[in-house]
Parts: structure tokens; sequence; C-alpha cells
């Protein structure tokens, strides 16, 4: 700034690259949870206890005075001909309220019919018995002892100081859970999924080098030779300087590099070895195998996981993935496996700009011209190995400026390498291939992708594709074309809208979770379930396996839990001037009510404060009641309504004739009715305040009556 006399001379400037290591570690809250429940009108959702429904609306009513919103559901009609019946379900309920995944669109259950009870009975059952399964296999993982590697030595941390951008806050959360499940003698099976480009090779390099400075080996497990080359390249740089040694093994050695890779890796003299599936033959043996990491898992097949299963007997084994197949998410889901999530994207990082449509040759031209333009370089996907040196020959003709080059995987092991070699040398502008270029490919001066057949791909295939393009500082931008004169399919065309609606960052989870709606969830352990996740939802089917393995793990059986209903004239909202948009507003609602003691709650407080401000009258209100929905429910009560001058309070069990006499003399004029109902007249006094004193009065006389004829008594002995 010459006016100000004044020039800024940063670290980098005069010590060459330096990156500020305090990057901010940001609170996370990404344990374990997929997505907030976010919900556009006419989606179904499914509600513990009337069932599958359609959500219409948010909506705010006034009854008694007292505003209040809600969530409207559609069910189906009581009687053909009619409108469908409507359910109001209060914010408080938000979670017994859950999206419904489950492949084909299931029919609207009827409010009060039966059918919903049996289903989710059916569904309760055959979950017990996998969950049966499931905790074997668990308790077998937990029983063998592993190797507790040592904590991080000086070198580690020297290595580390080496990465050359700042790391995320989910990338450091998840190198923690990395690091401690390796330290633990327990053999580590974790699931890291992360949006591709998000920085899960950096988690994959230190856990490496921790398992190689305690003198074991690492095998790293990817789908492709290209990407073994890459890697190769990555972990051998990282590792520069470090008395390591990292080998190659895939189809690009030589028989005698391949035989001195085998042969070191016998002897101990290989600490790393990253390779294809090549790594799983029966030839391969290793000296003191540590840790096994497995780069983009979903594209591993089945007779590659058995492999696998011999090789982690007692290795620790670290998987990665940015779009997990359904049934790996499945079992990560339900805590058989570990999951990290990484969704914080890099600084400076874009989304893509997708565009799906027919086939136009003029855009194509004119996609090419523009990345030739900013000095780009162009993916050009056609999957058919027979024409594609003709489809190369067409582009070249199309846009005769620039150079095309060809790549497939039955091209010769040189020329493929060749060929790739060229184009990140920038010796090729359009590099025409097959979807070799899916997994891991990190080339950032291609911002480009175009794809000619995008309609035979599949979901997680077209988000990996995508992942090629966007990964530096320029936007990047996917084309993904089908032939005019071809009908596309409903799960074609799902597959095509969904990856045009899902282009914002970190959308990876979102689409394996879709994936999951389109092609049913499967099972954890054989096609029989699937079923039953199509009658109940996917999210429920989770919490009834959650449930039933928490049960066969204790040792006792849980009863479900009952619908909890609060309903007295208490003013109790998130207003909208407060929280503006309605689905960070739903999910702040789903929060509070999923909080179920008074820990969980006092952490959705300090985060809402945190991020929203200070909470209004109605919002602390709103606290209070979830504060006395967790004392009721503790104390077994099932609701508590407001009827005329009286609050009913329902209990779980009748009240035992000492608790009778203490309500009588307590609260005069009280009544027990038969069927277990007990309405004790609301305190003259709430009528005589304002709304707020109202709020505070009421909470605090209904904790009272809770605490004083309701609530289990503790006996000391």
């Amino acid at each position: 700034m010459p006016r100000l006399n004044l020039a800024l001379i940063t670290a980098a400037d005069l010590a060459g690259h330096t990156v500020d290591k305090q990057a901010r570690r940001l609170p996370t809250r990404r344990k374990k949870e997929i997505d907030p429940l976010t919900l556009a009108p006419g989606d179904l959702v499914v509600h513990d206890t009337h069932g599958v429904g359609r959500y219409l609306e948010m909506t705010t009513r006034t009854i008694s005075g007292i505003e209040r919103e809600y969530l409207v559901i559609e069910y189906a009609a009581s009687k053909r001909g009619q409108p469908g019946d409507r359910l109001y379900v209060p914010m408080d309920q938000l979670n017994l309220i859950t999206r419904y995944v489950g492949g084909e669109e299931p029919a609207l259950d009827k409010l009060g019919g039966t059918d919903w009870g049996k289903r989710k009975a059916r569904a309760r059952k055959a979950v017990r018995e996998i969950a049966r399964e499931l905790v074997q296999l668990y308790a077998a993982r937990q029983a063998v002892k592993g190797f507790a590697f040592s904590p991080d030595t000086e070198w580690q941390k020297e290595m580390e100081d080496s990465f050359t951008f700042v790391e995320t806050p989910d990338q450091l959360s998840c190198i923690d859970e990395v690091k401690h499940d390796m330290e633990s003698i327990t053999p580590m099976d974790r699931l890291v999924c992360g949006d591709v480009g998000y920085g899960k090779t950096e988690i994959a390099v230190r856990a490496a080098f921790k398992a190689a400075m305690d003198g074991k080996q690492v095998a790293v497990l990817v789908p492709t030779t290209l990407l073994v080359q890459q890697h190769f390249s990555t972990f051998a740089g990282r590792f520069a300087g470090f008395p390591l040694t990292v080998a190659p093994l895939s189809r690009f050695q030589t028989p005698a590099e391949e035989r001195a890779t085998l042969k070191g890796l016998e002897n101990g003299s290989i600490d790393v070895v990253i390779g294809t599936h090549r790594l799983l033959s029966k030839d391969i043996h290793f000296k003191d195998l540590g840790l096994v990491i497995i780069d983009e898992e979903q594209r591993f097949g089945v007779e590659h996981k058995e492999a696998l299963k011999k090789l982690r007997l007692d290795a620790d084994v670290l998987a990665m993935s940015a779009t997990p197949i359904p049934r790996t998410l499945e079992m990560a889901v339900t805590g058989i496996r570990e999951l990290s999530v990484i969704q914080t994207p890099p600084e400076e990082r874009h989304p893509v700009l997708t565009f799906a449509g027919v086939y136009d040759e003029g855009q194509v031209t004119a996609a090419i011209r523009r990345e030739l333009a900013r000095e780009g370089q162009v993916f050009y996907v056609h999957n058919r190995v027979e024409s594609i040196d003709k489809i190369s020959r067409h582009i070249s003709e199309m846009v005769p400026e620039a150079r095309v080059g060809a790549a497939h995987g039955k091209m010769n092991e040189r020329e493929l390498e060749q060929v790739m070699i060229d184009f990140v040398e920038r010796r090729i502008d359009v590099l025409v291939c097959t979807t070799i270029i899916e997994s891991g490919l990190d080339i950032s001066t291609a911002n480009t992708l175009i794809i000619d057949r995008a309609d035979v791909m599949g979901l997680s295939q077209l988000h990996q594709i995508r992942g090629r393009v966007g990964r530096g500082r320029d936007r990047g931008y996917a084309y993904f074309f089908y032939p005019k004169d071809k009908v596309l399919t409903q799960t074609a065309h799902d597959r095509l809208a969904t990856m045009a609606a899902n282009t914002d960052l970190g959308s990876g989870m979102r689409i394996a979770m879709r994936d999951l709606e389109i092609r049913g969830a499967g099972n954890l352990l054989g096609a029989e379930q699937s079923g039953h996740i199509a009658d109940v939802g996917f999210d429920l089917y989770l919490r009834l396996v959650g449930e039933a393995v928490s049960e066969f793990k204790n040792g006792f059986e849980t009863e479900p839990e009952v619908e909890m209903r609060i309903e007295i004239p208490v003013e109790a909202n998130l207003p909208s001037w407060y929280i503006d948009s309605e689905r960070l507003r739903l999910e702040m609602y789903r929060r509070i009510a999923q909080a179920s003691t008074q820990a969980d709650l006092s952490e959705v407080v300090e985060e809402l404060t945190d991020r929203y401000g200070e909470p209004p009258e109605t919002v602390r209100a709103l606290i209070e009641v979830a504060k006395f929905r967790i004392q009721a429910r503790h104390a077994g009560v099932l609701d508590v309504v407001a009827q005329g001058k009286f609050i009913r309070f329902t209990p779980g069990s009748p009240l035992p004739d000492s608790r009778r006499v203490r309500l009588k003399r307590l609260y005069p004029g009280s009544i027990i009715k038969p069927d277990g109902f007990v309405l004790i007249p609301a305190p003259a006094s709430v009528a005589n305040f304002g709304q707020q004193a109202r709020n505070a009065e009421l909470l605090e006389w209904s904790g009272q009556v809770v605490n004083t004829i309701f609530a289990q008594e503790v006996r000391h002995d």
C-alpha cells in the first residue's frame, strides 16, 4: 500500500512454502449422523406410531391462545373418494419422524390402522435374528488381541508438518480417531467417508507412517493401476528422507520388479506396498503385516472382501470411500464398524457445475473450447473400448486445435502409462478414456468432464468420475449426456436428476443415501431383509437393529420407547426471525426433541446460542419443555395434556396407595380415572400471570407434580 508506506511480507516470502498449522478446530457434531431431517413437500416420512405418510408443509396454529409450529403429514383416506387424513405433529415430537428411504414408493398407511403395527412387529422380529449374528461377529472381533501401536514419534510429527495444506477440522478429528484405534489392543476396523478430494489420502499416509514406525508392514489396496502409480508417488514423496521403503505392485511392473517386490514383502525389507487386487493373490506373503488400507472400498467385490477377511484377522483395517456402498454404510451406521465422516471441504474449493441432458455436438465443442481458452484440460469419457479411437478422431475433427489422446484398460501397460504421463505433463488437451479414470486421479489442470453415455452408469460411479474435476482453485464443469433417440428408464432418470441436484461440496454421503433409496438397502447378512427395510424405512430399520444389538450386548431386553406427548398451554417455539431457514429450524427442533438426557440438552442449547445468539423467551420455554419431557419420561409418565381447568397426567403403571394419599393431600380436587388418568387442577395463579410468567410457572408446577407424585423412589438401604 504505497500511500500508507506499508508492505506486507509473509512467512512464505521469507522462508519458502510454509503453512499455518494453527487452523481453528471447529466443533463437529457429525458423529454417526448421516443427514439432518431435510424435508421437501411431497417427501415420504415415517412416524413411529402411525407409519408411512407424506410431508405436506410446516405450519403455525394457535390453540387456546398458544401459538405452536407443526409438521403436517398426509395419510391414506379413511374412506374411498375422500381426501387423505392429516396428522399435525408438534415440533417437540419431531424425534418420532424420519424420512422414508427404502426402494420403491410404498402405499401410505391409514391413521389408526393395524397394518403399520404388524409390519413394524415383523421387522422387529427379523432384526432380532440378524442382531444375534452381528453381536457374535462383533464379539469375535473384540476378543481378538491385535497389536497396540506406540504413541506418535518425533519423526511422525516431522512427516506430518511437511503436509503442504491446512488440515480441515474434520480431517484432524478423523486422524485422531484413527490413531486412537491403532493405539488400542483391539484391531481397528474403521470406515472413513469423505467426498472426492477431501483429503482421505493424507489420513492413509499418516496411518501408514505410524504403522511403519513400529516396524509393521502396510498394504495399501487400490482399485486401478493408474491409482497405484499416483499413490506410489504420493507416499514415496511424503516418506522421502525417512528410512522407509515404498513399493508399487501392479501390471505396470516388469516380472523382475514384481519378483523383487514379493521377496521384499516376505523378508520385511519393504515397509509399504501399494497395489491392486494382485495384493490378495495366494503367492503374496508378508513378514509382519500390521495395517491394511483399502482405498475406494466400494470398488472391491465380494470375492475380494473374502480374501481381505483372511488378511484382516489380526491386522488393523482402514477403509476409505467417497460414496460408500449401501451395505457398507449400513454396517458402519449400526456400529458394527466405526465410521468417520469428513464433511469440511478444503479451502478455495468450488462446487462442480453439472449439466445433464441430451447429447449435443455443438455443446461438446463449446465446452472443450471454453476449457482450452483458460489453458485447462478435458476428460471425455466414452466407456466402449471398440469405438474409442473413432471417437478420438471425431473430436480431433470437431476441435482441430486440441491435442487428443485415448486411454483404456486394454492398452499395453507402457503405452497406457505414457498416455497418462503425456496428459499429466500437458502434452494432451483432451483425454478420451473409459471409466479407468474413475478412482482417485488428481490432475488439478483438468476441469471439464464430458460423459457421452451417462445414462448407463451407476450413481456412485458418476459421483466418483465427477470428482476428477474441480480439484484445484478453478471451477469444474461436468456434462452428463445421453442419446436423444434413447428413452430413459426411471432409474437412469433418478440417477441423473440426483447428480444434477447434488452438486454442492460434500454431497457424497447424500448421494450414497439416495443410492440406497434407488437400489434398495439389501441387507447386512443376506438379501432377505430388504423387504423389512422397504416396510418400515431405512432409518427406523437401523434404529431397530441398534436396539436389538444393544439388547444382545447388554443381555437384557429393552422395551421400545413409547410416544411421549406434552400439550400444555406454554408458548414454546423457534421464531422464524431467530432462525429464518425452515430446514435449519427443523434440524434444531429435531435435535431438541431427540435429547434424552439433561447433558445432551445442555450441549444443544450451547450450540443454539453459539449459532443464533441469545435465545428469546419462547425458545427458552421450548428448552424448559424439553427438560420437563426428560424428567417426565424418567418418572414413567406417558403424557401431560391440558384438559379444561385440569392438567392430565398418564402414568405408565397404576399409582400405589401411598401415592394416591399424597396426591389427595397435596393437590385437593384431583381425580383418578378408572383407566389410570390422573387429573390435577391447574394452579389458579397461572391464569393471573402474563404469558411469559405463565410459561415458567406452569412448567415449574408440572415438574413439582412429577417429582412428588410420579417419580420413582430411590431406596437407600
